[in-house]
């Protein structure tokens, strides 16, 4: 029996049936490791050996730290004040929530946390302007994408450990610009064909409750810049960094213990865990240099980049760009640049995956897009019509990304940072 092949068809299934049975893939995938390890005749101490132990910690840490932030609205009092800074020049805001959100994202909470807070945040906002919020919404993607891969965010923690995997270090700086220019470059395209420049609220934003810090969250302030020092320029384990003031910011009583571990986003944790799992076992079998085979076979040296993402962003519309899309793709991307030669560089791959992936964040079906709408719906109680068409507004600017960024990686750009 080809078990290379099968491995890949238990990947996909396990994809497939996550997407359409609406079962979180981490579950799917944690019991198709037997299955798939039984017919295979791996012993399951080798399935459990494939769990990602340190990725699993390291990620658990940082989020739980940021779930102590987000219990006691630091973030999205930091991020409300930021947005005040326009005053009445909308046409800003798009750039400050951008900014902001890149930033954000940087410092350690990741793409999702920050996706999905500043995708609520700046729907509501645009509720409250009645403006559309297209543009809000997809700025808030694109800026926590772009923030999203240093090396104290969950993504980039993800990103630079799989590279990692296939050899490939010293990429931290490189891998995060590339993200960053991306989503800069798409961000200029959008507040240009949306009319960003033109952006008005139909009520004045100047007057608004002044409201300050209070000491609680001035100390999550204070914790969360001692994460960024102690990681950035002392070299401490993130992860066990962020254990570490998070046991200190609930000793000073900054948020609810419980709550905050609630707020965890245990989904996301237990859907990265399975299908690194079930990946481990897959790159055993030989499913993922099947599958590098496959994809070098469409690609030359020139659209190598393109191909990546353009699988990457359609892979991420229907399932999470860190728990299935990077997991499943970034182990393919040293065979890939062997098998298509001419000087590919496995960079190039791994920046065209995460990035475009990434993009595909504003889509209504992904977690930012479909946040944002639900925010928009519940304050500005759209008509079905006006709920219909904003659906297919924000799959098209989603698909434009996808695209876009796409072709960008196609350009031998991103080199330039190495």
């Amino acid at each position: 029996m080809n078990y290379a092949a099968l491995s890949l068809v238990f990947l996909i299934g396990a994809i497939l049936i996550g997407f359409f049975r609406k079962i979180n893939m981490g579950f799917v995938a944690f019991g198709l490791s037997l299955v798939l390890a039984q017919i295979a005749g791996v012993a399951s101490k080798t399935v459990i050996a494939g769990f990602p132990t340190k990725l699993f910690v390291t990620l658990l840490g940082v989020m739980f730290l940021f779930s102590i932030a987000q219990q006691n609205r630091t973030l999205e009092l930091l991020a409300r004040k930021i947005v005040d800074m326009a005053g009445n020049r909308t046409n800003l805001i798009p750039i400050i929530v951008y900014v902001f959100s890149a930033i954000l994202a940087g410092v350690g909470p990741g793409t999702v946390p920050v996706m999905s807070l500043m995708a609520v945040f700046t729907c509501s906002l645009a509720a409250e302007m009645r403006t559309s919020p297209v543009l809000l919404s997809a700025t808030s993607v694109l800026g926590a994408a772009a923030g999203g891969l240093t090396p104290i965010a969950p993504t980039g923690i993800l990103g630079l450990s799989l590279a990692e995997e296939q050899g490939i270090t010293g990429i931290e700086f490189p891998y995060a610009a590339n993200m960053v220019m991306a989503m800069t470059v798409y961000f200029i395209v959008i507040y240009i064909v949306l009319k960003g420049y033109r952006l008005k609220s139909a009520v004045d934003l100047s007057v608004k409750e002044k409201i300050s810090f209070n000491t609680q969250q001035k100390i999550t302030l204070a914790g969360i810049a001692v994460l960024v020092v102690t990681v950035i320029f002392m070299g401490f384990d993130v992860g066990l960094m962020s254990y570490t003031i998070a046991f200190v910011l609930l000793l000073f009583r900054v948020a609810d213990e419980k709550k905050s571990v609630a707020s965890i986003p245990w989904g996301t944790l237990l859907m990265i865990s399975g299908i690194n799992m079930l990946m481990a076992l897959v790159i055993q079998l030989g499913g993922i240099d099947l599958l590098a085979s496959g994809l070098a076979g469409l690609m030359s040296p020139v659209t190598a980049p393109g191909v990546m993402g353009l699988t990457a962003g359609i892979m991420s519309w229907f399932s999470s760009t860190s728990g299935v899309v990077m997991p499943t793709l970034i182990p393919t991307v040293t065979d890939v640049a062997a098998q298509v030669g001419g000087g590919v560089s496995t960079l190039a791959l791994l920046s065209a995956i995460t990035n475009t992936a990434s993009a595909a964040g504003m889509s209504p079906i992904s977690t930012g897009g479909s946040m944002g709408l639900a925010a928009y719906t519940q304050i500005a109680n759209p008509t079905e019509e006006e709920r219909s068409k904003l659906f297919i507004q924000l799959f098209a600017v989603s698909i434009g990304g996808v695209i876009v960024i796409a072709l960008f990686g196609m350009t031998g750009v991103y080199g330039l940072f190495m």
